[in-house]
């Protein structure tokens, strides 16, 4: 069973509105085992929409719709599903009653206009909507050749949208077949190399058509690898994909972080507790980015201790007790100073482990300049060269992900 997301409004296709009904839909029909292969977005134009809804009808068994079911002049849905499904529109009583008598309830005057929510394709069904105005539809609508397409459109309220998917639309996909099989996704997250470079150590893994499937993608200098598997039940999927998450594990070793939403902050943090280390930070270029990660972390609480943000040389001299001829020396973006602090933070803190960002240099494309991370351990201190490249909105990011993981790798002996 094969299924088209269609996302309906001139706020999503402008970009306004960011659009996470289709992720969560989509995440929805997969544990169903209901593959989507289409997400479209429409705006607000009645011939486009009927050409859309027209289109995914004929390709796709399941069509599941958003947003244009409200009851001003740009709510369209009704009226394009109609003419896509060639079928006429009908005011239904019952539902025009059950309007009317939300108004009642909340005293407030029906406006005429909200007739037009009452109004349904001929031959669909009614699908409530307990909390809002808006009922969704319900329509099979045949193709030649083919088992018939089924259309289930919701309104754009996420709210309203999950519970009307909760309570009608996912048992009525079920009753249709849906839910004999799953499919289930594997996230693997990786940092310390490029995607290009990850994927040629994964021999064959990604290569399309096989099973299970594995997929590659980049996200702020994290490569996740997305392992996919398709079983009548969850332990069936998991067993699948097992073999291949261990041959990924095998391959890339220390590359792997963690799994899932899983973040360096994370992986760091569960080291930390399993070794009885503290951890402060001091951060120059990140601009407190590192501390801002950790401190969301509930289980770092009592590991990691704090974090100093430093923008000056005198900031430097005075919280962290560098002195002034080293700064003068080797500058603000050099590996002594950048050892110079980490000390200096570890001594402040009291911590075992004490971790510097330094100062980052101008943007140069052509010729990139290079910062410093350091961490500094009862043992001495580590540090890691690295050049200011790439897009500069990222620099923070990959900056703080950079030293993280430094301390990733100290944790396991790996520095």
């Amino acid at each position: 069973m094969q299924a088209e997301i269609i996302s309906i409004g001139d706020e999503i296709t402008s970009g306004q509105l960011l659009d996470t009904n289709s992720q969560w839909l989509s995440q929805r029909l997969a544990e169903m085992g209901v593959r989507v292969l289409y997400h479209t977005a429409c705006g607000d134009e009645i011939e486009p929409l009927a050409a859309v809804f027209r289109q995914a009808l004929a390709r796709a068994d399941v069509v599941i719709s958003t947003g244009g079911l409200g009851p001003t002049a740009d709510d369209l849905t009704r009226e394009a599903v109609a003419k896509a499904a060639g079928r006429k529109l009908l005011l239904d009583r019952k539902v025009l009653q059950q309007i009317e008598q939300l108004y009642l309830r909340r005293k407030r005057p029906m406006p005429k206009r909200n007739e037009l929510q009452a109004a349904f394709p001929e031959g669909s069904r009614v699908i409530p909507n307990p909390h809002g105005t808006a009922p969704g539809i319900d329509l099979e609508v045949p193709r030649p050749g083919k088992g018939p397409s089924r259309l289930f459109a919701l309104p754009g309220v996420p709210a309203e949208m999950r519970q009307m998917w909760s309570e009608t639309v996912a048992g009525a996909l079920r009753k249709a077949g849906a839910g004999q099989r799953v499919i289930l996704h594997r996230n693997i997250n990786c940092f310390g190399a490029g995607e290009s470079q990850v994927e040629a150590m994964l021999p064959d893994l990604i290569r399309r058509g096989r099973t299970p499937t594995v997929g590659i993608n980049a996200s702020k200098a994290t490569i996740i690898l997305r392992i996919t598997a398709e079983g009548a039940t969850e332990e069936e999927c998991h067993a699948a994909m097992e073999p291949t998450a261990q041959t990924i594990y095998r391959c890339l070793g220390d590359l792997i972080f963690g799994e899932g939403d899983d973040g360096l902050e994370h992986a760091v943090t569960r080291l930390l507790r399993q070794g009885g280390k503290s951890l402060a930070t001091v951060e120059w270029g990140t601009a407190g980015l590192v501390a801002d990660w950790l401190g969301d972390v509930a289980e770092a609480e009592g590991f990691y201790l704090g974090g100093m943000i430093v923008t000056d040389d005198v900031a430097v001299r005075r919280a962290l007790h560098v002195p002034a001829e080293l700064l003068v020396k080797h500058t603000s973006i050099s590996r002594e100073v950048a050892e110079g602090i980490a000390g200096g933070c570890r001594a402040q803190f009291g911590a075992d482990l004490g971790l510097a960002v330094t100062r980052f240099p101008k943007a140069d494309r052509d010729a990139p300049k290079p910062y410093y991370v350091a961490l500094a351990t009862s043992g001495g201190v580590h540090f890691r060269k690295l050049l200011y490249a790439g897009h500069p909105s990222l620099l923070k990011i990959v900056a703080a992900k950079h030293a993280l993981n430094l301390v990733r790798l100290e944790m396991l002996n790996k520095p």
